[in-house]
């Protein structure tokens, strides 16, 4: 059955349908089709995407969603990002799907996957999930538009760096449970403080359904404030983390450097998991993962399990084991974003893995955007923790990085470059077998592609012979 058809997209969107087709996918950008998929032409800013309309049907895109005559088989509407909506609004309210809404300032894509692969074990081929990063204001309603009709569960990232956006996804998703992953100091040029952000994060729970369960992250500092907001909307809160006062939590953590085994509570059930990925922080997702699970009325005993098959997740933690002179090198790559909780988390990570034989820990790390007024000590800050990770060099990327090499000065080797092109050729001379090396910035610096160079070179799965420390 296809996952639109024109009549249907014509009737959600209140457009005119021109000729007869069914698609099995929905995009926005034309680089995206592969075949069948209907392609609607939003209106930016900066671009219109009727001027890649040829590009989409030499594709094969099935079907347009257009403001403008085509063609080629259409459903033409006045105002095309309000189609999108509306698509994302039918299909949100044809699926019986149970919705559940991530967001945090740190941890929610890694979160969704989590919940993905936990769901899936419970309901195989029924779990919807926004892929990518798609969480913005056309991401969300991408993600709903593309929710097949016959979905269980649907899970739905949601972002945010402004006061407001928050507000607006979660009335479009209308989820009946609400996450938030954690609070902190990303995106904070546009908030006057970290309360103001931790309000901004509580809009989540503004859009629950009667009913609605709230999870809360319990360890972290704004709390309180959270379960403000929460209490305006939900019926049911829970809280998660490490401390035993917690809803759901870890009642015995063994950290190792390519995973965790925990102990959890979760309500009267008692849990004992791996979690597939490294690091403390880990741990509090998986808490949060299993608190959604529960309240979502799914197997907990497959969720654990889930747990411990992820891993792999590129630019969010994946380990790749790349040739180097003499031998191979472990790259862990975290080159997909960067605010100062993740990069101490990263850091930390690196510092439970003791590198064989005569191997060193080094790390490459881009600058931390949208920090505002306080961004030269959120940057310096992190130099107790690149100290404590036993870091041997590093090589810092971007104009916001010269506050951290001058913090770092005369304690370690500090290389300080502009940009990623010239990461990569300090990274050349630097890297050498057994070297653990850890890759970490903001998107826009493109550190990913240091990563992919290196990748390209040789990769494969580590072979086990790191041990904590």
């Amino acid at each position: 059955m296809s996952l639109w058809t024109a009549s249907e997209i014509a009737v959600a969107t209140g457009g005119t349908a021109h000729g007869d087709f069914g698609v099995n996918g929905v995009t926005f950008d034309s680089r995206e089709v592969i075949g069948g998929e209907l392609f609607i032409a939003l209106k930016g800013e900066a671009d219109d995407g009727h001027r890649f309309l040829p590009q989409a049907i030499d594709r094969g895109a099935a079907g347009l969603l257009v403001s403008a005559d085509s063609d080629h088989p259409h459903v033409r509407v006045a105002d095309t990002t309000a189609a999108l909506y509306a698509l994302a609004a039918a299909a949100r309210d044809r699926a019986p799907a149970l919705r559940i809404g991530v967001t945090g300032s740190v941890g929610k894509t890694g979160v969704k996957e989590a919940l993905r692969l936990a769901l899936g074990r419970f309901a195989p081929d029924a779990v919807h999930a926004s892929v990518k990063s798609y969480n913005n204001h056309t991401g969300v309603p991408l993600s709903l538009a593309r929710m097949p009709r016959d979905s269980r569960f649907g899970v739905f990232e949601m972002g945010m760096n402004h006061a407001g956006e928050l507000s607006a996804l979660t009335a479009l998703v209308r989820p009946q449970i609400a996450i938030v992953t954690w609070v902190a100091s990303a995106h904070r040029e546009f908030f006057a403080s970290e309360e103001d952000i931790a309000d901004a994060k509580g809009e989540i729970f503004s859009g629950l359904l009667p009913g609605g369960t709230a999870i809360i992250p319990y360890d972290n500092i704004h709390r309180d404030r959270l379960l403000g907001h929460a209490r305006d909307h939900a019926a049911h809160i829970v809280t998660f983390g490490l401390d035993p006062a917690a809803d759901v939590h870890a009642e015995a953590v063994a950290l190792h450097p390519d995973c965790s085994c925990v102990t959890a509570r979760v309500g009267e059930h008692r849990l004992i998991f791996k979690v597939g990925m490294a690091g403390k922080h880990w741990v509090g997702n998986a808490l949060a993962v299993l608190a959604a699970v529960h309240a979502a009325g799914a197997d907990l005993a497959l969720a654990g399990l889930a747990l411990a098959e992820l891993s792999d997740l590129p630019g969010r933690g994946q380990r790749l084991r790349v040739g180097v002179e003499g031998g191979s090198a472990i790259v862990i790559d975290e080159s997909y974003n960067a605010n100062p909780a993740s990069m101490a988390a990263s850091l930390a990570v690196l510092g439970e893995i003791v590198p064989a034989r005569a191997g060193r820990r080094l790390a490459l790390l881009g600058s931390m955007r949208e920090l505002g007024t306080l961004s030269d000590q959120f940057h310096a800050d992190l130099a107790p923790h690149i100290v404590a990770a036993g870091v041997s060099s590093i090589i810092v990327v971007g104009n916001e990085m010269k506050a951290l090499a001058a913090a770092l000065a005369r304690r370690l080797d500090v290389r300080h470059v502009a940009d990623a092109p010239a990461a990569q050729t300090e990274i050349d001379r630097l890297l050498g077998a057994d070297d653990v090396l850890l890759v970490k910035g903001s998107n826009s610096l493109r550190l990913g592609d240091v990563v992919a160079t290196l990748r390209g070179r040789f990769a494969a799965p580590l072979g086990g012979e790191e041990t904590a420390a």
